[in-house]
């Protein structure tokens, strides 16, 4: 039975997201990394090329359009309606989610490929050190062009008091130094911090802010395997304001835009597109494209150079992110 439920929750989070929440709620499941792990957690049909319904940002490239030799290219979650454009922008309108050129397989799954060389471009943040050891496993060097900017935020749920917290009242709660919200001038609730899986974007970017900070080992129930699960989480969980979780910017605000959660400042400074900018935001990384070393097709230059050009960063800019220039 156990097997059963998790294939149709699978299924479901495969659909969309609400689905996943559903069939989650129907069957008394609580969120867990196994249970979940492979699950995308965005609609895709929402944000495909070629497509007068799409969410997308439509700019036909006045630059370069790419007939053959095609780049096969993937992406995390939070970066594909930004690399569904690209492709909307310059390869055939023939082509399609899933063909030989455009794929979806998340970060764990789409570093895994492009270590294989299955795929030519991963669009996302910097992969983490187990990844590109795995890579060098195969014989395969990431080489990274930066295309963007993004800032990894904080949220809790809407009625939490707290409106900011220093980096280093993060670190403290994810560290465990900190486990009530009173120390950081909230109410007298226990801190239930959440976790994203390994290998996540959002899981490497942390262990990054944490830097010499060892993370708490997480509770089953706090380590959530797909990227839409974390908010989800902390907007609802027990029906409590007692959360925190983490994510990229523009998958909270652009993408899932839930209701019942907030982004916080840190050190003050709310992440917002300017302060981003600015560099007055803290806690910034780098929107990649990322390659690798002496791949043979021509055209996979092509693209990166046409992605930081004017009309690559248009598309950029357009869709949520920050570009470079």
């Amino acid at each position: 039975m156990k097997k059963i439920i998790s294939l149709i929750l699978v299924m479901a989070c495969m659909l969309s997201f609400s689905s996943c929440a559903f069939i989650k709620s129907l069957f008394g499941i609580e969120s867990e990394a196994e249970t979940i792990d492979t699950a995308p957690s965005i609609n895709v049909n929402e944000y495909l090329p070629f497509d007068e319904n799409s969410k997308i940002v439509k700019y036909d490239s006045k630059t370069l359009k790419l007939t053959d030799n095609l780049p096969i290219i993937d992406g995390a979650t939070a970066a594909f309606p930004v690399y569904s454009a690209f492709v909307n922008a310059v390869y055939p309108n023939t082509t399609k989610l899933y063909d030989d050129a455009f794929k979806y397989n998340n970060t764990v799954g789409g570093y895994r490929a492009l270590a294989q060389r299955n795929t030519d471009i991963f669009i996302g943040a910097a992969p983490s050190e187990e990844q590109i050891e795995y890579a060098e496993e195969y014989g395969t060097t990431f080489e990274y062009t930066q295309i963007g900017w993004e800032a990894f935020v904080f949220f809790v749920h809407k009625d939490n008091p707290i409106a900011s917290l220093t980096a280093d009242e993060i670190r403290g709660i994810y560290s465990g130094a900190i486990t009530n919200w009173n120390e950081v001038g909230g109410s007298d609730e226990e801190i239930v911090p959440f976790q994203r899986n390994a290998g996540s974007g959002s899981q490497s970017m942390m262990l990054r802010f944490m830097g010499d900070v060892q993370l708490v080992e997480p509770d089953t129930e706090q380590l959530i395997g797909f990227m839409g699960g974390i908010i989800e989480e902390v907007a609802d969980y027990k029906n409590q304001t007692s959360s925190i979780g983490y994510s990229f910017r523009y998958y909270v605000e652009g993408i899932v835009c839930h209701p019942d959660i907030k982004m916080i400042a840190v050190n003050g400074v709310a992440p917002t597109a300017e302060n981003i900018k600015n560099n007055t935001y803290p806690i910034i990384a780098p929107v990649y494209a990322v390659t690798y070393k002496n791949n043979p097709n021509p055209n996979v230059e092509a693209l990166i150079d046409w992605m930081v050009s004017d009309e690559g960063q248009y598309i950029i800019k357009e869709t949520g992110y920050v570009g470079i220039k």
